[in-house]
């Protein structure tokens, strides 16, 4: 079967039946043999054994029900064995989020649907950030063809500004998409672009873009470049309780993550110590913890929860000045 990706590429036409099909339908004329199999697709299509994923195209792309893979045992098998190919490659890698995903849209007919499979945010979910639909179809279309774009762009004090910039990734964080690029002439630093802030992109379609060496999209991630940090690593210490105790036990913050229980007597159940990026993620994290972490290292991420949390908590003083 083909390798999961475009519909090309895992749904068939008519033409590619036939290619692989052989001599089932003959080796009369092309024509005829085309003929033939539209009429067995048809009659496929009526009986609700296969669907046209895209009525009215040409050519048309074909595709088994779900509900009827299993009534082949051949493409049954298969499909069973797709599945352990895709879990054997997803859990090592902590990335279920993928398996959910090509579990619903990649198989040879999707195991499973929006019906039977649905994956739920564990925070609060914001509506997506209005973007324009030029700019959007620039942005894909210059990563697509790896051009440059030229910007107008509003920056967070609502600046406005032009520039030529070099995409090198899109990535969706939350309810907002940005793309990772250089800037005009520079080399670095790989920069973060809020794509709502985009008022005007336009593909430069006669100039390649500049490709920042060595930059791997996942290892961003990883450092947590997405979040605007910049890949620092820091020692983290922590005691918890509660809830988050039972999370940290089964959802390791890193790779190097230690347990350890907490002496009698104490107030929190486990002492956690893990290497891991500084992130504005892990700062809102650790606040949206609450009552239920404590931040024992570093010096300095404990001064910012402590002085994030005494602002918090002085705005639901009574007899508290008004915060600035």
């Amino acid at each position: 079967m083909p390798p999961p990706g475009t519909l090309q590429e895992h749904c068939l036409d008519v033409s590619r039946l036939l290619q692989i099909l052989g001599d089932a339908y003959g080796k009369g004329a092309p024509d005829a043999r085309r003929r033939a199999c539209q009429r067995d697709l048809k009659i496929l299509a009526e009986d609700g054994r296969i669907e046209a994923v895209n009525p009215g195209g040409k050519p048309l792309l074909y595709r088994r029900l779900a509900k009827n893979v299993s009534d082949d045992a051949l493409i049954w098998q298969y499909t069973l064995t797709q599945v352990r190919d895709l879990i054997a490659e997803a859990v090592p890698k902590g990335r279920l989020d993928r398996l959910w995903e090509r579990l619903l849209r990649e198989t040879e007919a999707p195991l499973l649907d929006e019906q039977r499979l649905r994956v739920v945010p564990d925070t609060l979910r914001l509506r997506h950030a209005e973007l324009s639909h030029d700019v959007l179809q620039a942005v894909i279309t210059a990563l697509a063809e790896r051009c440059p774009l030229e910007i107008d762009y509003r920056d967070a004090n609502e600046v406005r500004g032009q520039a030529r910039i070099h995409p090198q990734a899109l990535v969706q964080r939350g309810p907002i998409p940005y793309l990772f690029a250089l800037k005009n002439d520079e080399d670095t630093p790989l920069r973060l672009y809020a794509l709502h802030r985009m008022i005007r992109a336009a593909v430069v379609g006669d100039t390649p873009v500049r490709e920042l060496e060595g930059f791997d999209l996942d290892r961003a991630i990883a450092e947590g470049r997405a979040d605007f940090g910049q890949g620092q690593v820091i020692d983290l210490e922590l005691r918890v309780r509660g809830y988050i105790a039972e999370v940290l036990r089964v959802c390791p913050l890193g790779d190097n993550q230690l347990l350890q229980d907490e002496p009698e007597g104490s107030h929190f159940e486990l002492r956690i110590q893990v290497s891991t990026p500084s992130t504005g993620q892990l700062l809102r994290w650790l606040l949206g913890a609450g009552a239920n972490v404590e931040v024992i290292a570093p010096a300095e991420l404990r001064h910012v929860v402590a002085v994030q949390t005494a602002k918090a908590a002085a705005i639901y003083r009574t007899d508290a000045p008004e915060q600035p």
